[in-house]
């Protein structure tokens, strides 16, 4: 269990940010990571900031890591292994729906994105941070299993495919790309979206698979604003970083002009 003791907001107490049950609960001076919290932005742009963002960090002009927490517009997102045989509607349905489908460099195969849906996008050196891919991603996993711990929530990893479950359905989807050493795109959170649109695909190639969401699995309402205090402070405990709050506007000043897209 993550924790013992009931806050009045539903959630369980769990150790405090810089503590890691891994460490036997001492204390460790922790690593500090930026983080900028977005409103609900369309997926281009802030895939262009990561891509901006991982071009900074390997260079040098951005001297730590960053996380940015988000959530989409209407999106599905296509990755390395998916296909569009695993979209179950016809495109037009897509385009009066107002859904646009976008390829990308992440692993993965399909998913959507959605408001209620919270994303974390670390940017990491995983060099700098001794990480292993693999590593890297049971930890993206762990916060997330820690965070539906949190809330009340048991959530697991299932060999079937990565990312987080509650039985047999999908309740986190992870996709990450690394570009020289530094990593980017990251895990999609389902906290309060509507699940409809993961029935018009195969959700990360895999047919008769089901999705929820943290409200539909404890039934009763919750906001992605308070589940994502929750994700920071489990972030902290199990990458063993300290979260400084940034605006995108101090990024700005160091990312410099955006390069020119189409």
């Amino acid at each position: 269990m993550v924790g013992r003791e009931g806050t009045r907001d539903g959630r369980i107490r769990r150790e405090p940010p810089g503590v890691s049950r891994a460490t036997g609960g001492r204390p460790r001076s922790p690593r500090t990571w930026l983080c900028v919290e977005l409103p609900v932005t369309d997926y281009r742009v802030v895939w262009r900031l990561q891509t901006r963002l991982v071009a900074a960090r390997r260079e040098g002009s951005l001297d730590r890591d960053v996380l940015l927490l988000t959530e989409h517009a209407p999106v599905f997102t296509l990755g390395r292994r998916g296909g569009l045989e695993n979209l179950r509607v016809p495109s037009a349905d897509l385009e009066r729906a107002g859904i646009t489908v976008i390829r990308v460099e992440r692993g993965g195969s399909i998913t959507y994105h959605g408001p209620g849906q919270l994303i974390l996008y670390p940017v990491v050196d995983l060099l700098a941070a001794g990480l292993k891919v693999v590593d890297y991603v049971w930890r993206l996993e762990e916060v997330v299993i820690r965070t539906a711990a949190a809330w009340g929530l048991m959530a697991e990893r299932n060999p079937v495919n990565r990312g987080v479950w509650v039985g047999t359905s999908k309740l986190a989807s992870v996709g990450i790309a690394v570009r020289r050493g530094i990593s980017f795109h990251g895990i999609a959170l389902n906290v309060n979206l509507s699940i409809e649109p993961f029935r018009w695909i195969h959700p990360c190639g895999l047919p008769g698979i089901g999705v929820t969401s943290m409200e539909q699995e404890l039934v009763r309402s919750l906001s992605v604003a308070e589940v994502c205090e929750t994700v920071k402070d489990d972030t902290e405990g199990v990458f063993g970083v300290e979260l400084l709050p940034r605006a995108l506007s101090e990024l700005e000043t160091v990312l410099g002009e955006e390069e020119p897209h189409e």
